[in-house]
């Protein structure tokens, strides 16, 4: 195979391949364990859809799990997602996005509600980072690729996720109104999405705010400045894991692939990846555009 197999182009699958979350409450035994101790190293209160989706492939998930999860509790791995937020947030500030806090004020709003907007946005806006990462590492691997650096991964030490406790509500498309379900439609029309992240199911629990803050996302969302933030952002993570986060746990393409192919049709796993891996830069600019939002009146 030549090297350039490797590029892992931002690639939107057509068609979006059939996934299948495990959810929390649907998991017992080993699996229940893998997903309490990926919160705890990822220090997020909620398992992504995609690591729920990894779980449908059980072996596949132990092993890509047992196989990252020194590298993702590492020094090296904090830095490295918390530098590509930083690269992300300043990008999307440039955008300008439209201050939302007077509109939500005049709205009927309290400081205390958009404090607690505040708190959840930055719950995603630290815990998509560590999930993006292990995306990327999931396709480069599966797809045949390898992890190629070296050196040491001191554990980090104390805590790096918000010093916040929010209410984790999530407004269910059953649980909404028809307002809001025509929002979640709209939703995953524009971002060609065949789900509602969580994300965006947790800010739609503040009705109002979220169809305002959408009406503005989905003006740029997509578009060529946008798009180019994602690429950029994708482009930095793949070469972060391809080159510059040392393998601690020795994990290998021939590993992993053996693993999917044990579960299902390697294809059917390599079109799951591909497809989070491509989404996720996607959700990413889209919360740090949520973020700049609340930034300022």
């Amino acid at each position: 195979m030549s090297d350039d197999r490797f590029d892992l182009p931002r690639l939107a699958p057509d068609p979006i391949p059939a996934i299948h979350p495990v959810p929390e409450y649907a998991v017992e035994g080993q699996r229940a364990e893998w997903y309490a101790d990926m919160k705890s190293v990822f220090q997020v209160p909620w398992m992504g859809v995609v690591t729920m989706a990894y779980a449908h492939y059980p072996t596949f998930f132990e092993v890509l799990w047992q196989g990252t999860r020194e590298l993702a509790r590492s020094r090296p791995f904090v830095e490295t997602f918390l530098g590509l937020r930083a690269f992300v947030e300043a990008e999307i500030a440039a955008l300008d996005p439209p201050p939302i806090i007077r509109r939500l004020v005049d709205h009927g709003y309290g400081a205390r509600e958009i404090d607690g907007i505040r708190e959840v946005n930055e719950v995603f806006s630290h815990g998509n980072f560590p999930y993006t990462v292990m995306s990327t590492i999931a396709r480069l691997l599966v797809e045949g690729g390898e992890m190629t650096a070296s050196g040491e991964a001191p554990p980090f030490e104390g805590r790096h996720a918000p010093d916040v406790r929010v209410p984790f509500l999530l407004m269910e498309a059953h649980h909404a109104d028809e307002p809001s379900r025509a929002v979640y439609e709209d939703v995953k029309a524009v971002l060609r999405l065949p789900f509602v992240n969580t994300d965006y199911r947790a800010f739609a629990r503040w009705p109002s705010y979220w169809a305002m803050a959408w009406g503005d996302l989905r003006q740029v969302a997509g578009g060529a400045a946008h798009e180019a933030i994602c690429q950029a952002y994708h482009d930095r993570v793949l070469a972060a894991v391809a080159s510059e986060l040392p393998n601690v746990g020795g994990i290998t393409s021939a590993a992993v692939r053996e693993a999917a192919a044990a579960d299902a049709p390697l294809d059917e796993v390599v079109e799951m990846c591909r497809l989070f891996q491509w989404l996720l830069p996607g959700l990413v600019c889209n919360v740090a555009y949520l973020r700049a939002q609340l930034l300022t009146d």
